[in-house]
């Protein structure tokens, strides 16, 4: 009996052996792929900058980081393809966003006419040395040097002194010399003013409103800064975002909060028949500064 125990024993261990054995060697844990750094906004701004020069594209930091890349209604097919594998390659701090409609400067031709064939809106009044100026977008500064307050161009308001677009959009218009101290620095298109007595950037979020000729009074909130925008026929950077509409004729028109002077409606997307839109312009404070001149 011992010896069969024995035996038995001797085989039961040996097949614990063999099932030991067996098993498979332990595994190491599955190594998760390193992703490569997010690379910064001021990285990918950078990038964009110099491979992005389709129309109807723009971008901006966002406050949280990212970078927003906006595409209107033109950019489709090779140029939405082409658009879409840069921005992929920059990695996860890139976001797209399709807008509404097509990105144009906001001036027009045809029935009001104010500087050459074309109208704008009138932005901040301006001084400088006893002599009295207004501003405007620079795309409108470029089309015209002599400016009149009605269609039929019977009455001389003033004659271009400089613009700048693109790259910037602002201009400067000189009143006619003699002329008497123009009334409040906005025009609102009610027959009422707004007196503004200083000149900023606005932050994120605030509460805004823009004039102009074509659309009257509008208001929204700032959706972003130093946005870059490629209309077709040059690059604008430093823009300020919004979400208050505009129409073809409102170019050149102040953003302004009470007494505080933002920005010169540049351009964007969408009209004031409905509700919403994007809307960028000119910080008015590189305005001022290029030209030694301060609102009243």
């Amino acid at each position: 009996m011992r010896s069969s125990t024995i035996r038995r024993g001797a085989a039961t261990l040996a097949a614990a052996a063999l099932v030991v054995t067996s098993l498979p060697a332990a595994q190491a844990d599955p190594v998760e792929p390193v992703k490569p750094p997010r690379l910064s906004a001021a990285a990918i701004s950078s990038a964009l900058a110099r491979d992005v020069t389709t129309p109807g594209t723009a971008w901006q930091t966002e406050p949280n980081g990212t970078v927003l890349v906006s595409y209107d209604s033109t950019v489709t097919g090779d140029k939405l393809a082409e658009l879409t594998a840069k921005t992929r390659r920059l990695g996860d701090g890139v976001v797209l966003e399709k807008l509404p409609g097509k990105l144009q400067k906001y001036v027009t031709g045809g029935e009001g006419t104010y500087g050459g064939e074309y109208k704008c809106s009138v932005g901040f009044n301006v001084y400088r040395k006893g002599r009295y100026s207004f501003l405007t977008a620079g795309h409108c500064g470029n089309i015209a040097s002599t400016w009149y307050a009605d269609p039929e161009h019977q009455v001389k308001i003033g004659t271009r002194q400089h613009s700048s677009y693109p790259g910037n959009d602002y201009a400067l218009i000189n009143y006619p010399v003699g002329i008497k101290k123009p009334g409040g620095s906005v025009y609102l298109y009610n027959g009422k003013s707004q007196d503004i007595t200083r000149a900023t950037t606005p932050a994120f979020g605030t509460y805004v409103y823009r004039a102009g000729v074509t659309s009257g009074l509008h208001s929204g909130r700032v959706r972003g800064l130093n946005a870059t925008v490629n209309y077709g026929d040059g690059r604008i950077t430093g823009l300020i975002r919004t979400s208050v509409c505009a129409e073809p004729g409102d170019s050149g028109g102040p953003l302004f909060s009470g007494r505080s002077a933002y920005g010169l409606t540049s351009g964007g997307t969408g009209d004031c028949k409905t509700p919403g839109g994007v809307t960028y312009f000119q910080p008015v404070t590189e305005a001022l500064a290029a030209y030694g001149v301060v609102v009243y």
